[in-house]
């Protein structure tokens, strides 16, 4: 099998793995009880780790919350900051994001509607970026929120941040950003970035499932309500026993991510390069949609001429490939964010993900450009019906 999947995600770096497996088995003490020594041996394990990651995103230590993964963090940053907001006496109650964004911020933002908020939804240009004019435009009318992520989990296309926090600031608005594909793959500073906000995942960056991370400002502070009740663990935003062995993987990962992710960003950008121009090949008419300037190195989402990308991914089983589509309860549905770029669906369904990580080779994908390159153009039965 060829692993092309690694926006969906990444496999657990085995450096990782064995950083993790003595606090499963060795070191198992609670966290959060500091009564003994096991209990503060895993304490500190804890704080090592967040200290790691906050030396990747350019963060203060004690700014950043862990949490099962980046759809809570994203939950606990939009719906914690304005719910806290309307609590206080704001008056303010439109909260603004992106149309090519993960599910689950797009979700979140439309729940918020339901409790007498304001959801509003910015288009992207053909590009998959955000137009600042029409950010700015829609801040006319003062707003709680904006919500835009760094990387499309989908396109890998870049947003410029630094071109929109400014806009954000000056409305008085917060601003949080969904880091989860940036993160180990493109440079990270939330305090240059001027963030309020932002949601980290383990397993996007070769650490473990069912862990990531929040960042919420200290200064200018940043007040959230917590999404549920308990023991007021994470400075009382994020309440539950904190799972050590994972905290301690995405402290690895991150680590990991800040000692080599430059050199992998240009081995990859080289890799994905050279997928692209032998397809370019083999596979006349072969186009990428969404911005190849402004994107991660491993990624490429490429419209086939006239294939169908679920017949071709159905003809090279061997390789692990997505069509970057939102899956639900196990219910595949037409890519919002292609969709959102102006692709009709047809279009779409001739649209493939392919995302190259830290343990792919450049023979592994020779194999794949030639396996797809005759899925494309040769096999029978392999024709897109509108």
């Amino acid at each position: 099998m060829i692993y092309l999947d690694n926006q969906a995600t990444t496999p657990c770096d085995p450096r990782v793995a064995a950083a993790m497996l003595p606090w499963f088995t060795e070191f198992f003490g609670n966290p959060h009880s500091a009564e003994h020594a096991m209990g503060r041996a895993a304490a500190e394990a804890v704080e090592t780790a967040r200290g790691e990651l906050a030396l990747l995103l350019g963060a203060d230590p004690r700014t950043l919350v862990f949490t099962s993964g980046a759809t809570e963090a994203n939950n606990l940053a939009i719906k914690g900051a304005v719910r806290h907001a309307r609590q206080m006496g704001d008056g303010r109650r439109r909260v603004v994001t992106v149309a090519t964004e993960h599910p689950c911020v797009l979700e979140a933002v439309r729940d918020l509607g339901a409790e007498g908020f304001e959801p509003v939804v910015l288009p992207v240009e053909r590009d998959g970026r955000l137009d600042p004019g029409r950010l700015q435009a829609a801040l006319a009318v003062p707003t709680l929120l904006v919500s835009v992520m760094a990387v499309n989990n989908e396109t890998g296309v870049i947003q410029d941040l630094a071109a929109l926090a400014p806009i954000v600031r000056r409305a008085g608005a917060l601003l949080h950003s969904d880091l989860a594909q940036a993160v180990g793959k493109v440079p990270l500073d939330v305090q240059a970035l001027d963030l309020d906000l932002a949601s980290v995942s383990g397993h996007k960056v070769y650490g473990p499932k069912g862990v990531g991370a929040l960042f919420v400002r200290r200064r200018p502070r940043v007040r959230l309500q917590p999404l549920f009740s308990g023991g007021g663990q994470e400075r009382g935003l994020r309440s539950g026993t904190l799972p050590t062995p994972l905290v301690v993987g995405l402290g690895e990962a991150a680590r990991l991510a800040r000692l080599e992710g430059g050199g992998e960003a240009d081995r990859l950008r080289a890799l994905r390069d050279r997928l692209l121009d032998r397809l370019l090949d083999l596979v006349p008419g072969i186009a990428v949609n969404g911005s190849l300037e402004h994107r991660v190195a491993g990624n490429l989402n490429l419209r086939f001429p006239d294939a169908s990308a679920l017949d071709v991914m159905a003809a090279v089983p061997e390789l692990c490939l997505s069509t970057g589509s939102a899956c639900s309860a196990a219910v595949v549905a037409p890519s919002h964010v292609l969709t959102a770029m102006g692709l009709d669906r047809d279009a779409v369904a001739r649209s493939l993900r392919l995302a190259i990580g830290r343990f792919t080779s450049g023979a592994e994908l020779d194999r794949a450009a030639v396996l797809l390159g005759r899925a494309a153009t040769g096999a029978p039965g392999l024709r897109a019906t509108a």
